[in-house]
């Protein structure tokens, strides 16, 4: 089982807010996540991001790998 950590998008159109989920590699990118680590929000002039780094610290210690979406959110950090 190939673990990754991803976004997974909610809300509505024209208001983007994401999860930081951690799925399987073949599961589809709104389907059940085996965790939720996270949240992002990207807004016009307002971004939030709300991410857990116990949870990130223990799932990547697990073997998930980070999508590049995820390495570049938590770069900008």
């Amino acid at each position: 089982m190939s673990l990754v950590i991803r976004l997974s998008r909610i809300g509505r159109k024209g208001e983007a807010k994401y999860r930081v989920v951690v799925k399987e590699k073949r599961s589809n990118r709104d389907g059940k996540a085996i965790d939720v680590i996270g949240s992002y929000e990207r807004m016009v002039g307002k971004e939030s991001k709300n991410i857990d780094a116990e949870k990130l610290a223990k799932w990547k210690s697990v073997g998930a790998q980070m999508s590049p979406a995820v390495e570049k959110l938590l770069s900008a950090k």
